[in-house]
């Protein structure tokens, strides 16, 4: 079987090409790698009275303030 150039140049337009040659030869095409996923965003908020104030921590990440913690003395 002859392929013609101009059908060569409709499978590529169309996208198709790597397809048809993969065809051809028996193979599969590659699958595609899932999309990897962004880790979840820590929310951890323990109130302590007469501890570090609310949304600061001594190390580590700082927690996100809680709305419902007095303001910081100053």
């Amino acid at each position: 079987m002859a392929v013609d150039p101009d059908d060569v140049a409709a499978l590529r337009a169309d996208g198709d090409l790597v397809s048809y040659l993969l065809s051809l030869t028996g193979a599969t095409p590659p699958q595609p790698k899932p999309a990897e996923e962004e880790p979840p965003e820590i929310d951890i908020h323990i109130p302590r009275p007469g501890a570090w104030p609310c949304g600061s921590a001594a190390s580590g990440p700082t927690p996100k303030p809680c709305g419902d913690c007095p303001p910081a003395a100053r």
